[in-house]
């Protein structure tokens, strides 16, 4: 490991160690008196935690076991760990007359240091007993010994194995009693010696009873809480008001632990950001040929109807990457979204590596679906990393995919979150029962007050995992499938039991999630209805990209007096608001009669359909509100429009049916008119002329809507189309 002394026995025999014979300098000795011993069979992401955070202190570490088969058990959820004993055992014989020598011996890969050598060989010194070993309020594995533990007046009563202390000698005269299998359970054995009296008092041993330098989390998570400080953070316990140095998340808090860990000892506090954000990351900025970009299966999954799926298509499209480095699988599981894929498909067959759909025929389940992408990338040896993308992630940041990739990480995701909402992609606790729970910085994190790479239990709708590790710790299991969990709950789950650390970044702004909620798809351009679920994706896509230089740089032009013109529709809300009527296609044909209307009588009618025949009258004027007011106030000075409209209605002019309309004032303070198509295109003639200024509007722009006042002083008419369609949006505002 880079920056650690790792050393071997040799070099460790050949030290000279201060001999200090029976009775021990209860000053602090000096650091490199202090050996840490470890088992690790694997560097598993938890071990390599450990071993940064003794990096960063400056501790001498020596690893046990790396490279030999773990045997064990499974030490989570049973007993075991005789193993660690046994190596232990096979160490301590060549220090075992190191009198001056303090060995610390710990778990990895649940744990992580809050301080330094120097401090802890104070605190050991100052317990003064030659052997110290971590205290938790809960026994494990034999109830039946409590009884035999020594009474204490304060503290916690019970040994924990995951981590001790003590002098070279008397670490040694406890473990050569080891005499059992690799299998039998570790801290069983050290409870036995320690609550044999003879030998506890020979050995000189205790309890860390007031996490002095332990804290096992197991049992006390309410008594611990983060303390910041100017350089780094510590926990602190409450329960006796000490700053322990060892942070054990034994049993079931390794959650917990991995909290604690985006902080401790310097991963984040207030005053510096994130500490170790930008350790062993890659730099893609230096790969200058599009070939050695690493190759990447993109795997799209829309398993639910949802919004915007075109203009999902078109972002993932514009990711600042190679597409010939991106293999894209698709699962679309919504027949809706087929016109969708087919689309994006026959635009770009022929830019991508490769691109495969499964549709809605193959009955894939969610799990299946998702496993199906995910091997394409596992059994591809050239396939560098997996990208799993929802349709419901709207990606606007074009490099997110190299920003993921340069972060390093086995598993991470970029924050994504819903405007306006604290819902995420990411859950930063879990409840008992293996549900979402809020952390206490989650809102930190998702409003960008915590900035940082953030290790968390669950992640959803987008991540990027290494191909290497899909082949390797990720190989033997279908990740999706688990009880009763959804696939991605079952995914999370999983990687959990095998160690493997999930990361969320809010490093940089990425995108957002749309709401799938209520989205009805039983209209023709469905998206128009997404006004109130999903506001910013509505105005992306629906208003005009000229539109706020009206408040910023007065574009607007006055082409009558008092009548005001100005950008607010996009070219697709136009087509697409033609296109729902047409599909609608029950026209007026301009008679009098009306039935739609109150009084069922329109004096001068024309060829229309209502927002209300189409279920929009809400959307429409929740649009008034929003975008058409502001405009009002801006052009009309003083007047506070209610935005409230009764009449609401797409024109269609046609030379054969309804080509102009005759004189007229409308029935509202002021009247909209939003040109829905082109001029020159698609239809002739038309415009507006109004008689009181002698002023006509030849030439309307697509897009574009006049907004001039209704009653009174505003008398026009609309002049003939003489060929094509001529369609118009309007509404009587403040009748």
């Amino acid at each position: 490991m880079r920056g650690h002394l790792l050393l071997s026995f040799s070099a460790l025999l050949g030290l000279a160690w201060r001999s200090r014979g029976s009775d021990v300098d209860r000053r602090a000795a000096p650091a490199d008196t202090l050996l840490v011993l470890t088992v690790a069979t694997k560097e598993t992401d938890g071990f390599l935690r450990f071993m940064q955070s003794a990096n960063y202190f400056n501790y001498t570490v020596k690893v046990l076991g790396m490279g030999e088969e773990w045997k064990g058990g499974d030490v989570g959820r049973s007993i075991g760990g005789g193993q660690k004993v046994r190596l232990l055992k096979e160490a301590m014989e060549g220090l075992a007359d190191q009198e001056g020598m303090v060995i610390l011996f710990l778990d990895s890969y649940d744990l992580v240091f809050a301080g330094s050598p120097d401090e802890i060989l104070r605190k050991f010194q100052q317990a003064n007993h030659k052997v110290l070993f971590a205290a938790e309020g809960l026994i494990w594995p034999d109830k039946r010994l409590a009884e035999k533990y020594p009474s204490v007046r304060s503290g916690k009563r019970f040994l924990n194995s995951g981590g001790f202390i003590g002098y070279a000698p008397y670490i040694n005269k406890i473990v050569k009693q080891w005499d059992l299998h690799d299998n039998d359970d570790d801290q069983l054995f050290y409870t036995k010696v320690y609550l044999d009296t003879l030998q506890r008092e020979s050995l000189n041993m205790t309890l860390d009873h007031k996490c002095q330098i332990f804290q096992n989390l197991n049992g006390a998570i309410d008594e611990v809480l983060l303390k910041f400080g100017t350089n780094r953070v510590r926990v602190r316990n409450t329960m006796y008001d000490t700053l322990p140095v060892v942070i054990h998340g034994n049993i079931n808090t390794k959650i917990y632990l991995n909290h604690l860990a985006n902080y401790i000892p310097n991963a984040w506090n207030y005053e510096h950001g994130c500490g170790n954000c930008d350790q062993n990351m890659v730099d893609l900025s230096q790969v200058n040929v599009s070939q050695e970009f690493p190759v990447v299966t993109v795997g799209i999954f829309i398993e639910q109807p949802t919004p915007f799926v075109p203009e999902f298509f078109q972002r993932l499209f514009e990711l600042d990457y190679p597409k010939d480095k991106l293999n894209v699988f698709v699962h679309n599981n919504v027949i809706n979204h087929e016109r969708h894929i087919q689309m994006f498909w026959d635009e770009n067959k022929s830019v991508f590596k490769s691109f495969k759909v499964v549709g809605p025929e193959e009955n894939l389940s969610q799990g299946e679906a998702r496993n199906m992408g995910m091997d394409l990338c596992r059994k591809d040896s050239s396939c560098d990393y997996y990208f799993s993308i929802d349709s419901d992630v709207q990606l606007t940041n074009r490099q997110t995919l190299k920003l993921l990739i340069e972060q390093n990480r086995k598993i991470i995701g970029p924050l994504v979150t819903r405007h306006g909402k604290l819902w995420s992609n990411f859950w930063g606790a879990l409840s008992l029962d293996g549900y979402y729970a809020r952390s206490e910085d989650y809102i930190d994190i998702v409003q960008g007050k915590r900035i940082g790479v953030w290790n968390v239990p669950f992640m959803a709708h987008i991540y990027l995992i290494k191909g290497e590790v899909l082949r390797t710790e990720m190989k033997e299991r279908n990740f999706f499938v688990l009880e009763k969990l959804d696939p991605d709950m079952a995914l999370c789950r999983n990687a959990r039991e095998l160690g493997l650390f999930m990361y969320v970044t809010n490093r940089h702004e990425f995108g957002r999630l749309t709401s799938t909620a209520n989205y009805n798809t039983s209209h023709y351009n469905n998206d128009l209805w997404q006004i109130f679920e999903n506001p910013v994706d509505w105005k992306e896509k629906y208003i005009h990209p000229n539109y706020t230089r009206i408040f910023k740089e007065n574009y607007l032009e006055q082409p009558c007096p008092d009548v005001f013109w100005f950008p607010v529709f996009s070219e697709k809300a136009c087509d697409e608001l033609v296109e729902e009527m047409e599909n609608f296609g029950i026209w007026s044909g301009g008679k009098h009669e009306d039935k739609r209307i109150t009084g069922g009588y329109e004096s001068v009618p024309t060829d229309d359909i209502h927002m209300r025949q189409i279920n929009y009258e809400k959307e429409w004027l929740h649009f008034i509100r929003e975008f058409i007011s502001p405009v009002t106030l801006k052009v009309f000075s003083g007047y506070y429009t209610k935005g409230y409209a009764v009449m609401n209605f797409v024109v269609k002019y046609t030379p054969h049916r309804q080509s102009y309309l005759r004189p007229h004032h409308d029935s509202s303070t002021f009247t909209i008119n939003i040109a829905l198509n082109n001029k020159g295109l698609d239809f002739q003639g038309g415009g507006c002329r109004f008689h009181r200024y002698n002023c006509t509007i030849e030439s309307p722009r697509k897009g574009w809507s006049f907004m001039h006042p209704g009653r009174l002083t505003h008398l026009h008419e609309g002049l003939p189309t003489t060929g094509g369609i001529r369609y118009i949006a309007v509404s009587f505002i403040d009748p």
